[in-house]
């Protein structure tokens, strides 16, 4: 027993060391911008350029967008997978998938041949038209995690005798979605937006080849044209990533104690 514990925390050491280490080495070579002294001249260099926050900004939005529209697309399906068509659940799920196996790249070139200005549905042909192929592209990629976590929380509910519930009270079929489902599986949609979140405040292929100006392509030319910066960057993405998840849990922890209205 005494062997089992060690080996336990001889392994979760050795994970800490794995992560940690790394990370200590690009936030001390990021402060190395001023010869033989530590600064965060990187840093400011970083949050002073108009393109940073340009990107930062537009990405954050898609976000939000890909996350709003994701969550309204994929809980009412699988909400109606299950109670409805539950012998369809392995075709969806295989349907779900498909955006891990077939890459983004090929994903996004079927778009632009979709709908390219020549198409029946020249999205291209403006700004809020590529926007929204992006968003439609941001929401391709995070469906399987997306879906994944929905269905997993909806698991954990009686989604036919809620159902039941609210019919015989009365409640249409919105009420029942967005006032007895919904607030259910809140646990699975925040997991699955902070999932999103990370997808597109990362993504490069996608964002590129529809030259949107995203964070992602960002990351890429100040990594390519840099020394210090790209170390910043990489530090400072990781600080907002944790500091979403954190905010993530708090959401989580508030909706779990939240009291229960009759």
């Amino acid at each position: 027993m005494k062997s089992t514990r060690i080996l336990a925390w001889l392994a979760i050491a050795i994970g800490a060391i794995y992560f940690i280490v790394p990370l200590i080495g690009t936030f001390e070579f990021s402060l190395r911008m001023r010869r033989g002294e530590y600064t965060f001249d990187a840093y400011q260099s970083v949050f002073s350029d108009i393109q940073f926050r340009t990107t930062f900004g537009f990405s954050m939005l898609m976000a939000l967008f890909t996350i709003i529209f994701g969550m309204l697309l994929v809980v009412p399906t699988a909400y109606w997978v299950r109670l409805r068509l539950p012998r369809m659940r392995p075709v969806i799920e295989f349907i779900t998938l498909l955006p891990l196996v077939i890459p983004a790249i090929v994903i996004v070139f079927g778009y632009l041949r979709l709908y390219n200005s020549s198409s029946f549905l020249p999205l291209t042909n403006s700004t809020s038209g590529t926007n929204m192929l992006l968003v439609f592209s941001y929401m391709t990629l995070s469906l399987p995690y997306m879906y994944r976590a929905v269905d997993t929380a909806m698991r954990m509910i009686d989604v036919g005798t809620l159902t039941e519930a609210a019919e015989s009270l009365g409640a249409k079929w919105p009420t029942i979605l967005f006032r007895c489902i919904f607030p259910n599986v809140m646990s699975g949609v925040l997991s699955g937006a902070f999932i999103t979140f990370a997808i597109v405040m990362g993504e490069f292929t996608m964002a590129s080849l529809l030259n949107r100006p995203a964070f992602g392509p960002y990351l890429q030319l100040v990594g390519a044209n840099k020394a210090y910066e790209p170390s910043a960057l990489a530090i400072i993405a990781f600080a907002i990533t944790w500091l979403s998840m954190g905010l993530l849990q708090l959401v989580s922890r508030f909706q779990k104690t939240a009291p229960v209205k009759a």
